[in-house]
């Protein structure tokens, strides 16, 4: 994840890296030269905080349908120099998914475009998967060579290759190519090695094993934890306490939450939160607030305690809720998830708080405003309309939307309009089921939907029952 440089959401060019229904909008109605210029800019410099679960390819691609683009600006970004000392996927993810789109509507010269990039560039793999949806077979197999090729013949080569193959994202290339008289050997060589070393790990696995005491598990996960930081073994080792600790273990798990290193703390914590200890609560409030905490340990026992589920966490939260610090931010987003509307001016404080503080993009404001939605928190309805406005996430925009339209009387004629042109399915779904059909463009773009090949089942799913044989007005 990144933070890219966002513009105003009141430009052009902010509406479309924001991904929002208006920035197609106001490009189709702007200047064909500057409407190209700002997505060329959203399409080479990929403007998503995190391009692994934002959409944003689809929306460019239909828009470089609407504007009759090129791919002239995308050929050489691809094939710049930097694409032979920069092989981050990154760089040129966005761009190869927009070429997948187009190409699957028809544009031959982006399906050509994918080929040339597959069979040269760094970036193949990304290439390939894209292809592999929408080439064909003779196509796929033309690619053979060029793609082997990058991998030589040596040991070390075919077992890069065997990785590879094990991991593609869309095996249909590394299938037909296992039939060719040539490459076949290689291919299926490579594919078995891939399963046989699957097996091999199931065989000797690192982990807990039966037998193992509560003291086994915690000292394992230190110790994993201390030769790799990154593998989350705190929670595995919570998971394996579920099936080992017993009530005469707890004295043991208690003083482990409360003092042993980092890894052991953590699980020791999780653990004891999820079982509704009922010493847990004063735990957690300890690990969040003493000075010398570490953030795995913090972290750890937040996590935890959004975890719990019983009466004693909602009230313990109810106290937490008024502190501006991370502990009363997962207590403001507990309640936000599971407290009654006599919690609702707690959210609201919360949430005003939160977009204070931090601006429109705090990821702590995902669940409050969620929460404001699921309260039906009219009073949060301006500030549900600024974060919709102004964040830079889709998601966040997406999750806002759906709590305007349980909050604000005028989504329908209003915010639901635009989305139906947004970038994300799940916010054009929503607007398919609110948006005001007074207006001749929700009319147009319903049935624009309802034909679209590549919109998502669920959007298509809500404009037909919007559109059916006895809807008026279609």
């Amino acid at each position: 994840m990144f933070d890219p440089d966002i513009a105003p959401s009141g430009t052009l060019l902010g509406l479309l890296q924001r991904g929002r229904g208006d920035g197609t909008l106001h490009a189709l109605a702007a200047p064909r030269a500057e409407a190209l210029a700002a997505l060329h800019h959203c399409v080479l410099r990929d403007p998503r905080r995190d391009w692994q679960v934002e959409n944003r390819s689809l929306y460019y691609a239909r828009l470089c349908l609407d504007l009759d683009a090129g791919l002239d600006e995308i050929e050489q970004h691809l094939f710049h120099p930097d694409d032979l000392i920069n092989d981050d996927e990154a760089r040129t993810g966005l761009a190869l998914s927009v070429l997948g789109h187009l190409a699957a509507y028809g544009r031959a010269d982006a399906l050509r475009l994918l080929r040339r990039y597959a069979a040269a560039g760094s970036n193949w793999e990304w290439a390939l998967d894209e292809l592999a949806l929408r080439d064909d077979d003779t196509g796929l197999r033309g690619l053979a060579p060029a793609i082997l090729a990058h991998f030589p013949e040596t040991p070390d080569g075919d077992a890069a290759l065997a990785t590879v193959v094990r991991g593609a994202y869309e095996p249909r290339p590394w299938r037909l190519w296992a039939d060719h008289p040539r490459h076949g050997p290689r291919v299926r060589a490579a594919a078995e090695r891939g399963a046989f070393d699957r097996w091999q790990r199931q065989l000797r696995p690192s982990g807990p094993r039966p037998g193992w005491s509560v003291r086994d598990i915690l000292a394992w996960a230190q110790r994993e934890h201390e030769l790799k930081p990154d593998a989350r073994r705190p929670d595995a080792a919570a998971r394996c306490l579920a099936a080992v600790a017993g009530p005469e273990d707890r004295p043991e798990l208690l003083t482990a939450a409360a003092s042993a290193p980092g890894a052991a703390r953590a699980a020791a914590l999780r653990h004891l939160a999820e079982t509704g200890d009922p010493e847990v609560l004063d735990l957690i409030e300890t690990a969040v607030t003493e000075p010398d905490a570490s953030e795995l340990v913090s972290q750890a026992a937040l996590s935890a305690f959004e975890r719990m589920r019983g009466i004693a966490a909602l009230d313990r939260a109810r106290v937490w809720a008024h502190r501006p610090d991370a502990l009363g931010d997962a207590a403001a987003a507990m309640l936000a998830c599971r407290g009654g509307q006599y919690d609702s001016q707690l959210v609201l404080a919360a949430l005003r708080r939160t977009v204070r503080a931090e601006g429109p993009d705090a990821q702590t404001l995902w669940t409050l405003v969620d929460g404001a939605g699921r309260l039906t928190i009219s009073c949060a309805a301006p500030v549900l309309r600024h974060i919709y406005r102004e964040t830079a996430s889709s998601h966040l925009r997406g999750r806002a939307a759906r709590a305007l339209a349980a909050t604000d009387p005028s989504f329908g004629a209003g915010f639901a309009v635009e989305c139906l042109w947004d970038c994300e399915e799940s916010t054009r779904e929503l607007a398919a089921r609110h948006a005001a059909t007074a207006d001749a463009r929700v009319v147009e773009q319903l049935r624009r939907l309802a034909a679209d090949p590549a919109e998502e089942a669920e959007v298509q799913t809500a404009v037909r029952s919007r559109i059916g044989p006895e809807a008026p007005g279609f």
